[in-house]
């Protein structure tokens, strides 16, 4: 399937499922700046492709990545603070929203249908940035580290995801932008739509996605359309 080939939705969604990073808040770029950050300020030269391997990672297993090439003795815990400082310095100016954001809350209030973050994030993370962009509440629940056994691409997040919902993982649109978010997903039996961030996707990716398509803006069309409220001959 080439990029944003798939025009219609294989059946109307029960629910719709969005990881955060790089997919609702535009964060991705800015967890790159804070690691070469941290990396420049600790003279430490953190290879740009080991950096690239920690999108849409979380930190316990970025940690162990750059363990894994950079050595047992490298300070990784002292690292893993600075990047926090780095980030968290960015994202008090930074923090934006992906284009299609409150576009696509809109219609999945108007057509009254559930939705449900499922993130590698941390809880309090997905508190301040909902906050900062005064998109609280406007999710049914939200699946963040620490609410399931295994992180992405196990699809522990997305089936807790479902069972908080009350739904079987089949019958949920998931979002992801990121690799193992699509893998995720994908073994969690949802209709995979993949809206790239920072990554472009690869053969394997895409023969794990129902769809790839180019924003937030595209996916409300695809939903406007199995729902019926949209008609395009």
């Amino acid at each position: 399937m080439k990029h944003g080939q798939k025009m219609n939705l294989p059946y109307m969604p029960a629910a719709v499922i969005f990881d955060m990073d790089g997919l609702i808040f535009d964060t991705e770029a800015l967890y790159q700046q804070a690691f070469q950050a941290a990396s420049y300020a600790g003279g430490h030269n953190l290879p740009t492709a080991l950096i690239q391997s920690t999108i849409g990672v979380p930190w316990v297993q970025s940690r162990l990545l750059v363990l894994e090439q950079m050595g047992a003795d490298f300070p990784v815990d002292q690292y893993g603070r600075d990047v926090t400082e780095h980030f968290t310095l960015l994202s008090t100016t930074q923090l934006r929203l992906k284009p299609g954001v409150i576009e696509l809350l809109d219609i999945l209030d108007h057509l009254k249908l559930p939705r449900c973050i499922a993130t590698s994030s941390s809880h309090s993370t997905v508190w301040s940035h909902l906050t900062a962009h005064g998109l609280v509440g406007r999710f049914d629940a939200v699946i963040a580290h620490g609410d399931y056994v295994s992180s992405k691409p196990a699809p522990d997040p997305f089936v807790v995801a479902a069972e908080r919902l009350c739904l079987e993982p089949s019958l949920c649109l998931a979002l992801e932008d990121s690799f193992n978010g699509v893998r995720s997903a994908s073994a969690a039996g949802m209709m995979t739509y993949m809206v790239p961030d920072l990554l472009t996707p690869t053969p394997e990716i895409h023969s794990l996605c129902t769809g790839v398509v180019t924003d937030l803006h595209a996916v409300s069309m695809l939903i406007l359309m199995a729902s019926g409220a949209l008609n395009v001959s």
